[in-house]
């Protein structure tokens, strides 16, 4: 039987392990080797991951599609298995979800887009009239004239520098576009055909470890399972209090306003704080300031629940990460890939977490012993993993 790493062994075997050694080696310590050893696999880890990440960065779109994907998956796989338990097959259960999802993206950008038109004229006679009032005020207190213009002048220009050109845009709608539409057809893929998926890429790990990973995929996904659902109910409740408190103050575009808060909810931490200002600001500039100290309040109060109630019951038994680990994920995430990145780069730090720990660290219920064929108690550990089951 072969020995661990450090055990020790008979004089011969140590002495032609020694004579083995580059010339000097020996001389160094054993547990500096242990630590420079460990130290040059992380270094070749981190090197494979740098790898896989530029990688990953260059084919943004297709990287993209198949994230969106999975976390559509994680969302609309227990319509499939309802519908499936209703005997419908399960193309067409699969068909069925992506036709409930697309119903209800569709519904509300339809209601927001109408009610955008509709209040355009509006807006825009409540947007001069605000604005006018605002310069009237910064120029009556802290701001001169020269100083409001020269300031005016700026932010035009990091406007203009940030905004793409027309041939850029066009570019950047197609990719997205196309994104979309992959992510839509991979969707019908993986609701159909995840279970079969993952059966067909388990047998091709070496045997002694097909029960341990699969067990490690099944913790990631139960935690990008309750991640995704908690995140959509949290982000419902920060949508629905601030566009009620926007609709009964009377302030335009107060469900277009809800909506964006909803979508925007998805970032963890920023995007919460980025919504309320945008919502505040419209208020000011349309209603005044009596209605935006109303709207920051009622921003206050929901954010206030959704931080200190929903947000640690609904997503913090599932994600375990401390929220430094959260807001410096989300500033790595959009630094890399802009809002995007920050949506998704908290799930996967907390499914490849959640992964490592247990396909690294935990023994499975049926590790197997000397005199046991490996995979011997699969299906028996399959039952006990059946809360986490990916189908």
């Amino acid at each position: 039987m072969p020995r661990r790493l450090g055990e020790s062994g008979a004089g011969p075997s140590t002495s032609e392990g020694r004579d083995r050694m580059p010339a000097g080696w020996a001389a160094v310590p054993g547990r500096l080797r242990t630590t420079g050893a460990t130290s040059a696999c992380f270094l070749v880890i981190a090197a494979a991951a740098a790898l896989v990440g530029w990688v990953l960065v260059r084919i943004a779109p297709v990287t993209l599609a198949v994230t969106a994907a999975l976390f559509l998956t994680a969302l609309l796989h227990p319509v499939v298995a309802f519908l499936g338990r209703l005997r419908v097959p399960r193309a067409l259960s699969a068909l069925g979800a992506l036709v409930l999802l697309v119903l209800i993206v569709a519904g509300p950008l339809t209601v927001v887009a109408n009610q955008a038109i509709a209040q355009s004229d509006d807006l825009r006679q409540q947007l001069v009239t605000g604005l006018e009032r605002l310069r009237a005020f910064l120029t009556a207190g802290p701001l001169s004239q020269q100083q409001l213009d020269a300031a005016l002048g700026e932010l035009t220009k990091a406007l203009q520098g940030v905004a793409p050109g027309p041939l850029a845009g066009a570019m950047t709608t197609l990719q997205t576009l196309a994104a979309a539409a992959t992510a839509l057809v991979l969707l019908f893929f993986f609701l159909r055909d995840g279970p079969s998926m993952w059966e067909w890429i388990v047998p091709r790990f070496p045997s002694r470890s097909r029960e341990r990973v699969d067990a490690a995929f099944r913790t990631g996904w139960s935690t990008l399972v309750a991640y995704v659902r908690g995140t959509v109910t949290v982000a419902a409740v920060d949508g629905f209090g601030i566009g009620l408190a926007l609709v009964l103050l009377q302030v335009p575009l107060g469900l277009a306003l809800g909506f964006l808060t909803f979508l925007f909810a998805f970032v963890p931490i920023v995007g919460a704080i980025v919504a309320g200002a945008v919502a505040v600001l419209v208020a000011l500039v349309s209603n005044g300031v009596t209605d935006a100290l109303l709207v920051l309040a009622a921003v206050v109060v929901v954010q206030q629940l959704e931080g200190n109630l929903l947000a640690p019951v609904i997503i913090g038994k599932a994600v375990h990460l401390h929220p430094a680990v959260v807001l410096l994920g989300v500033t790595a995430g959009t630094l890399i890939g802009g809002i995007a990145g920050a949506v998704v780069t908290v799930p996967l730090i907390a499914v490849a977490y959640r992964t490592l720990e247990r396909g690294l660290f935990v023994e499975t219920a049926s590790e197997p012993h000397q005199h046991e064929k490996p995979g011997s108690h699969m299906h028996e550990h399959r039952g006990q993993e059946r809360d986490v089951d990916p189908r």
